[in-house]
């Protein structure tokens, strides 16, 4: 069993939803190296992307996909050894969030390693 104390649950999931509103590829990259472990991972329902290099093109792909939305934390993080659990929201600046999700992801030396996404609410048209 792992004892490690649980890490600074908000800071971790603002440093994610960082990666997540970098329109920038040079900068996400950069922030992907300080926050992410080398060996990240990422899955939702609808992808799936191992690396650095792989999870920032992916980002990229939801900039293009959804321009001028952001990503916004909802309600608290939590973390309890080396798992940290957050919801967020996405959607345009000037109007209701469209979309909604809540991720798990697994620490490592209070870097993120793996994040396992689900999609709790998603619009027909998303």
């Amino acid at each position: 069993m792992n004892t490690s104390i649980a890490p600074d649950a908000r800071r971790l999931a603002e440093d994610y939803i960082a990666v997540w509103n970098e329109t920038d590829a040079e900068r996400r990259l950069r922030l992907l190296e300080a926050h992410w472990t080398a060996d990240a991972h990422y899955v939702d329902p609808l992808a799936e992307a191992s690396g650095r290099s792989q999870i920032s093109a992916l980002v990229g792909g939801v900039h293009q996909r959804y321009p001028g939305f952001r990503f916004a934390l909802k309600g608290r993080p939590d973390a309890h050894g080396d798992q940290l659990r957050f919801s967020w929201m996405l959607g345009p600046d000037e109007a209701a969030d469209l979309i909604e999700g809540t991720d798990f992801v697994r620490l490592a030396q209070g870097r993120l390693q793996s994040v396992t996404g689900f999609l709790d609410k998603v619009p027909a048209t998303a």
